[in-house]
């Protein structure tokens, strides 16, 4: 299945060139978060295929006005029989934002979507804000990682990692794509990226 994932800036190539071979094949759009409604929106329409998507740390007013798609924060989401967990938001640098979370806090929001996976009989792609610890991540608070993500592909091995949070125009050594040591491989999808998801092979 082809996806096209975004996160956290309007990409001129999309929103003021949109060019429809560009997308061509697209079945799903998949936001990691701090893009604005009215461009998930555009999006949306554009393509012509359904959005999911999580929050970022600078979405407070998308809790007010949501995109058109579903949100799949702290749920197992599935689509064409690929399962999506959702975990939005970022580290917690100051006391009032919505979209900020410890990593106690993370941990907990794992912990308690542990029956939805189950129901699922697992998942095949996590779709965060922010990175994992020691992925991507940098030294800063607002950009460190979640080891909590280490964790949730430790135990459940999904294919993919899709985030945002970290800007490719933060430096030269951002990475766009890794691999976990649990074998996840991780995409940074900062702007957009457009990927061809694995056929399943799962006994359902």
């Amino acid at each position: 299945m082809r996806v096209m994932v975004v996160a956290d800036e309007e990409d001129k190539r999309i929103y003021d060139y949109f060019k429809k071979e560009r997308v061509e094949g697209v079945e799903l759009i998949i936001s990691c978060g701090d893009l604005k409604s009215n461009y998930l929106d555009f999006l949306v329409s554009m393509v012509n295929v359904p959005l999911i998507y999580v929050h970022g740390n600078h979405d407070d007013n998308l809790l007010k006005n949501p995109p058109p798609g579903d949100c799949i924060e702290d749920t197992v989401f599935e689509y064409n029989g690929y399962r999506f967990f959702g975990l939005g938001g970022s580290m917690r640098y100051r006391k009032d934002g919505k979209c900020m979370y410890t990593e106690k806090q993370m941990r907990m929001r794992a912990t308690k979507a542990v029956p939805k996976i189950y129901m699922k009989r697992g998942i095949d792609v996590l779709v965060t804000h922010a990175p994992a610890k020691g992925y991507g991540d940098l030294e800063d608070i607002p950009h460190q990682g979640f080891d909590t993500f280490n964790y949730i592909m430790q135990r459940y091995r999904p294919s993919y990692m899709f985030h945002g949070h970290v800007h490719a125009n933060y430096g030269r050594n951002i990475k766009i794509f890794q691999e976990h040591e649990s074998g996840t491989k991780i995409v940074n999808a900062y702007g957009y990226q457009i990927l061809d998801l694995p056929p399943l092979g799962r006994i359902s």
